[in-house]
């Protein structure tokens, strides 16, 4: 039998239904609607359940892999980066002169570039010409050289286990330039900023 010929065979049935008959039937498909509709939010939900999973590890991996979200805040980093640019930093051990790092100075979150690690003899001159161990530094990151707030001795060797860090923007920027932060101890570099994502026009490696 085809599946007109069963349609019209149930059309038959159902007009030679009494009023109880008809109401058990209309009783039948609501129950058989209500299960269709609970298997189909349950379908939804078990995918839900899957992508929050998905997510989750997701998450978890970042989190093991890369340091929290961070939101830029201030100039000194400029042009760099931006007042309420947000970036990714990664954990590395591998720090070079010219990464950007992030690293804790009492209780906050500061974002520098690296200019010199242990035992490099560091000098500044009055212009804001940076050279680390008697070669001048290129720096192409920088709009305006400048020696900004300095209260430091030319020559300096940077201590062990330390890091000599400036900001981009010179003039504006307070670091190892100065002794109320000095240079960085290796402790407390959190990470190496890699990727600016907003805002999304401004998406980007940072180098």
């Amino acid at each position: 039998m085809s599946r007109t010929e069963l349609i019209d065979v149930i059309d038959t049935l159902r007009q030679d239904e009494t009023p109880q008959e008809t109401e058990a039937l209309r009783r039948v498909d609501a129950e058989r609607e209500r299960l269709t509709e609970r298997r189909r939010l349950w379908r939804v939900l078990r995918g839900t359940v899957s992508t929050l999973i998905v997510v989750a590890a997701i998450a978890v991996l970042l989190a093991t892999l890369l340091l929290p979200v961070l939101q830029v805040s201030g100039d000194s980093m400029n042009p760099t980066l931006q007042d309420r640019d947000v970036i990714l930093l990664v954990k590395t051990d591998d720090w070079k002169t010219g990464d950007l790092c992030g690293f804790y100075w009492q209780n906050k979150l500061l974002l520098k570039r690296i200019i010199g690690g242990p035992g490099d003899v560091i000098s500044i001159d009055t212009k804001g010409v940076v050279s680390v161990n008697g070669e001048v530094l290129d720096e192409p990151y920088v709009d305006e050289l400048a020696l900004g707030e300095c209260d430091i001795e030319f020559p300096y060797q940077v201590p062990e286990s330390r890091y000599f860090v400036m900001g981009d923007h010179r003039v504006t920027s307070i670091d190892s330039r100065s002794t109320v932060i000095g240079c960085v101890e290796k402790s407390q570099i959190v990470g190496k900023v890699f990727l600016r994502v907003w805002p999304l026009s401004g998406f980007s490696l940072i180098h």
